[in-house]
């Protein structure tokens, strides 16, 4: 979608995004899917014991700011940017940017700690994709961490839903595998993926959360995050 029509949308984004079955999935609790995002990325960290507290974070393509209101308290500094001024107008406690193209995003070399692409990719010219990952690499600090989250186009429901949402109708969804070699293609490290968005949010947070622990590495989930990183010393590349 360009940016032109992102703009035309802004103002009943939340509407067109509206689905029975991703409603029925969030159950009570529409921000039910940043959270998980949230939580994945989260433990992604604690993981690794890596302070995020002290961390600046950068999500690119950030849209109405919902990720980054969650994450907020997380991180020490918190940044988006995106390409259409619509989206962005409505966000105000959140320091935010206007993308001026893929290739360009508006922040100094080695700023970030951490990076996210949240949905984003999907609407990217698949001609343009490398050129928006080399431009995170630049902003991003040596050892700084990119995570793209993205639709999983194996899951037949998430096929049926971003097939009849309006604001996905230039989709191209990306495979895991695709995204792993765009991390790459950006001279980036792939360091983990991880499968989520197995179960609604009665069933996830009534007992589910180990389960859907056990499915992470098995690609059919809802959706899946790629996480890679800046290596310090160029010393190669691992590729899951």
């Amino acid at each position: 979608m360009s940016r032109r029509e992102f703009d035309r949308y802004s103002e009943s984004y939340s509407d067109l995004l509206k689905d029975p079955i991703r409603d029925k999935f969030a159950g009570s609790k529409p921000e039910f899917f940043q959270g998980r995002k949230a939580e994945l990325i989260l433990d992604y960290f604690r993981r690794r014991q890596l302070d995020t507290s002290r961390m600046k974070y950068l999500d690119v393509g950030c849209g109405k700011g919902e990720l980054l209101r969650v994450l907020q308290p997380s991180f020490d500094v918190v940044v988006g940017c995106d390409p259409s001024a619509g989206m962005i107008s409505s966000i105000h406690d959140v320091d935010v940017r206007l993308q001026v193209d893929d290739s360009n995003l508006p922040f100094p070399d080695s700023h970030f700690d951490f990076v996210t692409a949240s949905g984003v990719f999907h609407h990217v010219p698949p001609t343009n994709r490398i050129a928006l990952a080399k431009a995170v690499n630049r902003v991003m600090k040596p050892g700084g961490v990119f995570a793209i989250i993205e639709h999983n186009p194996l899951n037949p429901v998430t096929r049926r839903i971003v097939g009849r949402t309006p604001v996905d109708n230039d989709a191209i969804l990306l495979t895991a595998s695709e995204t792993r070699k765009l991390l790459v293609s950006a001279n980036l490290i792939v360091d983990e993926q991880t499968y989520f968005l197995y179960l609604p949010m009665q069933l996830y947070e009534h007992g589910g959360r180990w389960f859907e622990n056990l499915l992470a590495k098995i690609p059919l989930g809802g959706q899946y995050g790629t996480f890679g990183f800046k290596d310090r010393g160029c010393l190669g590349q691992k590729i899951l």
